[in-house]
């Protein structure tokens, strides 16, 4: 009767040590951080335009439109109010109301007969980053409000789409900053003062 031989202890030892190094591989292939942050990324180009596809919508239904204060004349800082303060960023970024009370000031809920084309306004998928870094959210910036321009932004944070990657969408854009993503109908809109005081690796 044969008896069945078992691993030895160097066979074993060889099988985990090559199973460590495929993991260690698979992990720096794959990178699940980076996986995250171009999850991030995408989620921040899809929001960025489903609202300029929303402004333009109301632009044109609404009886008067009015798409809020032109801010290319005041600093940076007047412009983002408290959003450059870290302490206090969480609460401006994520005002998501439709009713002209959010980040972007137009009331889609009354102004437009069918109601809001979008059910809330967009915020910044890195919750983490609003509350601790200023450098990730959403600005709306007018240009004129009688032609009706404007301009959206934020910032990327993955090394694919940021500036330079292989899916680089902030230096082609068509804006004026390389290093921030920009949409809207006025692309040359600029801040009075440098990015760089709010937006993290953000710059005019």
């Amino acid at each position: 009767m044969k008896t069945k031989k078992g691993f030895t202890l160097l066979e074993l030892l060889i099988v985990i040590g090559i199973l460590a190094i495929l993991s260690t591989t698979v992990i720096l292939v794959i990178n699940p951080a980076q996986l995250l942050k171009r999850a991030r990324d995408s989620q921040r180009i899809s929001d960025l335009n489903t609202m300029k596809t929303a402004i333009a919508y109301y632009i044109t239904e609404a009886a008067t439109p009015d798409i809020g204060e032109v801010y290319t004349a005041k600093t940076y800082s007047d412009v983002l109010s408290v959003k450059c303060n870290a302490s206090t960023a969480a609460a401006t970024s994520v005002a998501q109301t439709t009713d002209g009370n959010g980040w972007i000031p137009i009331d889609f809920d009354g102004e437009l007969s069918g109601g809001s084309p979008v059910g809330a306004l967009p915020s910044d998928p890195n919750k983490t980053a609003i509350a601790d870094d200023p450098g990730r959210y959403y600005t709306y910036i007018v240009g004129s409000i009688t032609n009706y321009t404007f301009k959206l932004v934020s910032n990327m944070e993955s090394s694919s789409y940021s500036s330079g990657g292989p899916n680089d969408v902030e230096s082609t854009d068509g804006g004026v900053n390389s290093v921030l993503y920009e949409v809207g109908t006025e692309m040359d809109l600029v801040f009075a003062t440098s990015a760089t005081d709010c937006y993290k690796g953000g710059g005019e």
